[in-house]
C-alpha cells in the first residue's frame, strides 16, 4: 500500500485524532475536506523516513532541483526541462539532500538502529475499535520482532535529541496518543502485545542519535488520550455515521 492510498483510506488516524482534541471538531472536519498542503518540516521528515526506509523507491519520489540562474534564457530553459523531466516527485533542494544522506549515514551506524530496523518497513495496520465501532488506521515506521518481543519503532527527527527533553516535547506533539494507539492496533491485528521505542535523531551536526522506549505509563497515558479522542469522534459522526458536528 502506498502512502496516497494510505492517507486516502478512510479510517481515521492518529494525526486526525490528535487535530481533533487539541483543536476543534469543525477544524477536523475543514481539514478533512480541505487538505491542507504539507508543510516543509513535513517534506523534510517523509523525504528522510523514506531515505532510510524505502530507499528502493526514494529516487522514484523525490528528487534534487538542479543548480540553474532562472533569471538567464539557459537557466530557465533547463530548469523547464527538469521540471518536465520530474512531473510526479517531490522536488527537495541540494542543501536538503546532503542533510539526509548524511544524517541517514549516521543513524544508520548505530548498530542497535540497524537491528531495530530490521523488520518490516511502513506496514499499515487496520482495525475497528471495538467500543464505538469506528474504523482506525495506523502506519508504523518499521515492525521489528527481537528475541521474542515485538517492537513497534518509529523515528522522529527533532532539534534536541536528549531523553528529558525529547520525552517532555513528545507530550506536546501527541506522540503518547501514537504510541499508544499503535501498540493498541498492532495487537489488534496481530494478536501481539508490543513495545513502543522512538529513535530520535537531531537535524543539524553532529546529528545525534538517540534510542528511547516507550514505559507502560506512557503509552497507557497515550490510550486514555485515545478513548477519549476515539469517543468525540464516534459521537460527532452521529446517528447515521458521517461527520455533522
Amino acid at each position: 500500500m502506498t502512502e496516497k492510498e494510505y492517507r486516502f483510506h478512510p479510517s481515521v488516524s492518529r494525526s486526525e485524532l490528535w487535530r481533533l482534541i487539541t483543536e476543534s471538531p469543525e477544524k477536523f472536519i475543514y481539514n478533512r475536506e480541505n487538505p491542507q498542503p504539507p508543510t516543509n518540516a513535513l517534506i523534510f521528515g517523509q523525504a528522510f523516513h523514506m531515505a532510510v526506509l524505502q530507499p528502493e523507491i526514494y529516487d522514484d519520489n523525490f528528487v534534487v532541483a538542479p543548480a540553474v540562474d532562472r533569471r538567464t534564457k539557459a537557466g530557465k530553459e533547463a530548469w523547464e526541462t527538469f521540471c518536465a523531466e520530474s512531473q510526479g516527485k517531490t522536488v527537495i533542494s541540494e542543501e536538503w539532500q546532503e542533510s539526509i544522506s548524511a544524517m541517514k549515514e549516521k543513524l544508520l551506524t548505530d548498530p542497535f538502529v540497524k537491528k531495530l530496523l530490521s523488520g518490516k518497513p511502513e506496514e499499515p495496520f487496520f482495525w475497528t475499535d471495538e467500543l464505538t465501532g469506528e474504523g482506525c488506521k495506523c502506519r508504523a515506521d518499521c515492525i521489528t520482532e527481537i528475541g521474542g518481543n515485538v517492537y513497534v519503532v518509529d523515528i522522529k527527527t527533532c532539534e534536541n535529541a536528549a531523553t528529558d527533553v525529547f520525552m517532555r516535547k513528545s507530550v506536546d506533539y501527541g506522540y503518547p496518543l501514537q504510541a499508544g494507539m499503535y501498540c493498541e492496533g498492532v495487537k489488534k491485528a496481530t494478536g501481539k502485545e508490543c513495545s513502543f521505542v522512538f529513535i530520535a535523531i537531531e537535524k543539524s551536526p553532529p546529528y545525534v542519535v538517540n534510542i528511547m522506549q516507550a514505559d507502560e505509563v506512557y503509552r497507557q497515558y497515550g490510550f486514555d488520550i485515545f478513548r477519549e479522542a476515539i469517543g468525540i469522534y464516534h459521537d460527532c459522526k452521529g446517528d447515521d455515521g458521517n461527520d455533522n458536528s
